[in-house]
């Protein structure tokens, strides 16, 4: 039995509220995975610094306060941290060791990549696609070395995961396996921007984008696909887990429908952006 069978139990009534139940789940997911437990609050940390440094910086880079950046990416790195260490877990005892590795080596890339992102920000230039100078160019080389880095422990644990059946019902398994698998397929997204040193396709970076995510509204956007491809991490796993608990007769084919539906997506996304389609036009 897996010593997260109680964290995956449901909630009841009895409990004391929805806190607790996200406060148990921390705690379950430092117990078993403390380098990417640390590393997702490492990134907390970063949050109230960013966003008192977004509200005095007036400066703008490529059309935006230089800060927006470092808080979309903190974000997106606790997402993904503490969820690759509570799936990770459900591998069993024998691949653990291989687990702490990746571990490792995650947690130093994603903190390589943040701790560049932070700096280029302090300095009023972009950190992305940034070879105006001797310095940008390493900055944004070193971040590139360590995103394959990244990658190439991704593609590890989806060996891992292919050979050791992690503990769950054959829904849930299937979308751990196909949600890292749809990761990679987003990574590759993210290898199209590197090869065109740009994320906009038919403008140049910067400009009009929509609220918040400030994705082109002018032209097309390889972030998009490259966005929905990373969180499937999140989502294919849970489409599993719900479907185990709604549907256990036709989890599986659920599970094999929705991250089929969700490749196909990523790739319409893509061939749009790849024509310069933006997802949502502007004026």
């Amino acid at each position: 039995m897996s010593w997260k069978t109680n964290v995956h139990a449901k909630p009841t009534l009895s409990e004391p509220s929805m806190t607790a139940y996200v406060a148990a789940w921390l705690r379950v997911l430092h117990r078993t995975n403390p380098v990417l437990s640390w590393a997702g609050w490492l990134h907390v940390l970063l949050l109230p610094g960013a966003f008192l440094a977004l509200a005095f910086d007036e400066r703008l880079v490529t059309g935006l306060n230089p800060w927006i950046k470092p808080l979309k990416f903190a974000f997106s790195a606790i997402i993904y941290l503490w969820s690759l260490g509570w799936l990770l877990a459900d591998l069993p005892g024998a691949a653990q060791r291989a687990v702490r590795r990746i571990s490792w080596g995650v947690a130093t890339a994603m903190l390589v990549e943040t701790v560049v992102i932070c700096v280029q920000a302090a300095r009023g230039t972009t950190s992305h696609y940034n070879g105006s100078s001797p310095l940008n160019g390493l900055l944004f080389s070193l971040m590139g070395l360590f995103i394959m880095l990244n990658t190439g422990l991704l593609i590890w644990a989806l060996v891992l995961l292919l050979r050791h059946r992690p503990f769950g019902p054959a829904a849930y398994v299937l979308g751990i396996r196909l949600g890292v698998l749809l990761f990679l397929v987003g990574s590759a997204v993210g290898g199209a921007m590197i090869g065109q040193a740009a994320h906009t396709v038919g403008a140049p970076d910067g400009g009009p984008g929509l609220p918040v995510l400030n994705w082109s509204t002018r032209a097309g956007d390889l972030r998009i696909a490259h966005f929905l491809g990373l969180h499937a991490l999140q989502v294919v796993p849970l489409l599993g887990w719900w479907a185990s608990r709604k549907q256990p007769r036709r989890a599986v084919l659920l599970t094999w429908l929705g991250a089929a539906a969700y490749a196909g997506l990523v790739a319409v996304l893509f061939a749009q952006a790849m024509r310069g389609v933006p997802l949502v036009a502007g004026r």
